[in-house]
Formats: structure tokens, sequence, C-alpha cells
């Protein structure tokens, strides 16, 4: 497999293989697994940089300790066009998250924690089973509490054989610190920006008032690291940044804020989807304001604020 892979000075090369096999040949990911781990024991994974001490049972705010829990590993053929072709992508959905949003369609590997402990094999095992099955890249479904384990898992794939892309497919609620970590590791970033509001991050997501100023800057690194999406000649994702935005009763998101962003920041050709499917579910009965549905005419004024912000390449989910 061929694919483009940035050097230190910016420009682009082609080489083989995803990031990763690199990295753990030039000894970067045993480095980055041992920082990882160490970040555990006062827990600092995430922004909110609870120090719990996951390595001695502690749970964080994430509710984790050091044990892995995944909820499941399949082919999945509803995630943007360019990661889901004709094999599907090859999701990994781990249990818990950092951010608790109120509104989670998924509160029940989220919030309740459904799911199993699995080793550091298992997880492994379970890459490269979707690999055989014929998916196109590896999606890491809420990996930010879990990235130590991430790469753990990551390293023994590697020895026996995985060669497709890892997608990190993210709330945008990230330590800076880990992304920059995680620079040569992984080939697509497709992290959320949910809000532009940090009064609203702070209403909806568990206290989350900093999400705005995090997300801009995590995704800042990530667009630096893999630049815009790269595909092969079947639009394929090899590599790159894809952007979710969820559409929101009465604009609660900012979406008219977020499309200039992007277009200022990262510049037009960055790939976004501008999501419709919003719907009330979890604890968004509890403030009146997200008890309906997005109505199609908000999410088309949000494509219209996209269009008019300049950007070129707005995906959709399939």
């Amino acid at each position: 497999m061929q694919r483009f892979s940035s050097l230190d000075n910016g420009n682009w090369s082609l080489v083989t293989g995803p990031a990763y096999v690199s990295a753990e040949r030039s000894g970067k990911l045993k480095q980055v697994e041992a920082d990882l781990w160490e970040g555990l024991r006062g827990c600092r994974c995430c922004p909110r940089r609870c120090g719990a001490n996951r390595l001695a049972g502690e749970a964080g705010v994430c509710r984790s300790t050091a044990r892995l829990k995944v909820h499941g590993a399949a082919p999945h053929f509803g995630e943007e066009k360019p990661l889901v072709g004709s094999g599907g992508s090859g999701t990994v959905f781990f249990s818990n998250c950092n951010l608790l949003c109120c509104f989670c369609q998924n509160w029940q590997i989220i919030h309740r924690g459904d799911g199993r402990f699995v080793s550091h094999e298992e997880l492994a095992d379970m890459m490269l089973e979707l690999q055989h099955h014929g998916c196109h890249n590896i999606n890491l479904v809420s990996p930010t509490h879990v990235a130590p384990h991430i790469v753990k898992a990551l390293r023994s794939a590697i020895a026996r054989g995985l060669m497709i892309p890892l997608v990190y497919n993210t709330g945008g609620y990230d330590s800076l610190e880990v992304v920059r970590m995680l620079d040569g590791i992984i080939d697509i970033y497709l992290p959320d920006f949910k809000y532009m509001d940090g009064d609203i991050a702070a209403r909806y997501s568990n206290g989350a008032s900093d999400y705005p100023e995090v997300a801009e800057a995590v995704i800042k690194e990530m667009h630096r690291q893999v630049g815009v999406l790269q595909t092969d000649a079947l639009g394929i994702a090899q590599r790159g940044l894809i952007i979710r935005h969820l559409v929101m009763p009465e604009n609660m998101a900012g979406t008219d804020r977020f499309v200039r962003w992007v277009a200022e920041e990262l510049g037009l050709d960055t790939f976004v989807n501008i999501m419709a499917q919003y719907h009330p579910a979890h604890h968004a009965f509890d403030f009146p304001e997200l008890s309906r549905c997005a109505t199609r005419a908000e999410w088309l004024q949000a494509m219209t604020w996209a269009r008019d912000a300049g950007l070129r390449n707005l995906v959709l989910s399939r």
C-alpha cells in the first residue's frame, strides 16, 4: 500500500505502509507507550487532568481504571464515505469516555460503561481480525482515555502484520500533550468539534468549559501532523483529517462560527462532515432546548453557512 507521509519540513513524500510501522521500527512506539503508561499514575490523559492513580485501581472522571474495556469491534458501513469504501471501517468501540455529553447517543457504552474487559493481546487480535475481513482501516472510537492501551496493543498487532491505516475517532476533548506524542503514529484523525461556546460546553458536557479552546488547539495539531485528507485511487482515505460537527437545535453548537474557523485556521480544502442526526438521548430531556431533533431546515442552513465560508470538501456519512 502506498500513502502520503509528512516530513519534518512540512513537505510530502510517498512512502510504503502506515505511519505506525515506521514508528515501531525507529523505537518511537516503545517510548510513547512508556510515557503514556506513566501518565496513568496521576492521570493526565485528557484536559481534565483528574490526577487519579489509575495504575492503582482508581477511576478517573472517565470512570476508567487501568483495565481496558471494549464494547465491541466490527466492520462499520455508516461512517464517512472515504473511510467505508467496499470493505467497511474497522471500528473498535471503547467503553467509557472523558467528555460525558448529556445527550450522548451511545450512552449505554459511554455513560453506563457497557462492554467487557480485555487484554492488550485481545485488542490486537480484534485489529487483525478486522484487517482479515477486508476493512480499510482500524477506527478507534472514543480512544482518548485509553491511548496507552491502544499503543501497547498496536505494537503487538504490528508484529503480527497489521498494515492498514489507524483512525483516531475522538470527541475533540484531548490532551495536546498526548496528541503531540501520537505524531507519526496516527494516520487519520477524526475529531468532533462540538461547541464554539464554553458555557454551552460546560452545560452539556460535564463542566468542560474549556472545550472550544482545547478543540481548536488539538485539531490544529492534528492538521499539522497529517494535513488535508489523502485518498488512494479508489477514494479510500489513507492519511489526513476529517472534522465532524453535529448540528444542534437553535444553533447551540455555533455552526456558523465553526465553519468560519475551519476556513480561516485550517483552509478551504479541509474535509468536514456537517452531521444531521442529532436527536434527544440519555439526559437530553432534562434540558428543554435539547428535547427535540435538529430539523432539516437547520441542517440545510448549516450547509449553506459551510458553503458561504468557502469550504470545498463537505463529506457525508454513508
